[in-house]
């Protein structure tokens, strides 16, 4: 049995949101390492051993520039021209081989299973995480474009609402398809 969803584009307002939430769910643990800076700065305060303000700034500025720096980097990509494909309306067909994408009828793309990493159910929609694990083990690039790109490895993705799909028995179908390959999860944060 093949699922064939109605002509459907994520927006990009919906995309960078998707994005950022998954972003942050990755890194909230990082914000232990500024919190820990300040606390040992009041404790080096407090005992006299290096009596300073400056740092306090100064953690709170890097820390403002680190989520700048990511948020713009999710926003930068629904505004590049490589990106373009990401907005385009496809027809998904989906079977237990394959996620066909279509544009028209002589025009799409293909997506094997063994090139998503894992799909998450919300209340909405499915989100398709992609791999890109193998393309990145070839890349040449410096530590801080890898640094870049694996940072927006979660950028990746399908955004499919339950509102494309025909039927209740699409979506039953979509969901054994997934839990027979082991990639759903259900979401954390709604």
């Amino acid at each position: 049995m093949i699922v064939k969803t109605k002509r459907y584009a994520i927006d990009q307002k919906t995309y960078i949101n998707v994005a950022l939430k998954q972003w942050l769910r990755d890194n909230w643990k990082y914000i232990f390492i500024p919190i820990a800076f300040i606390f040992i700065n009041a404790i080096l305060g407090i005992t006299g051993v290096y009596p300073n303000i400056w740092i306090y700034v100064v953690i709170f500025v890097l820390t403002l520039l680190y989520v700048l720096f990511w948020a713009i980097q999710i926003t930068g990509i629904s505004q590049m021209e490589q990106s373009k494909p990401l907005f385009e309306k496809y027809v998904y067909e989906i079977d237990s081989r394959q996620i066909l994408m279509r544009i028209n009828a002589k025009e799409g793309g293909l997506l094997k299973w063994d090139q998503i990493k894992a799909v998450e159910k919300g209340k909405t929609a499915y989100i398709f995480y992609l791999d890109n694990e193998a393309a990145l083990k070839n890349v040449k690039a410096n530590w801080f474009a890898k640094f870049v790109t694996r940072g927006l490895a979660k950028a990746q993705f399908l955004y499919l609402p339950f509102s494309i799909f025909t039927s209740d028995h699409d979506i039953r179908f979509m969901e054994t398809i997934l839990k027979r390959k082991s990639l759903l999860i259900e979401a954390a944060m709604k």
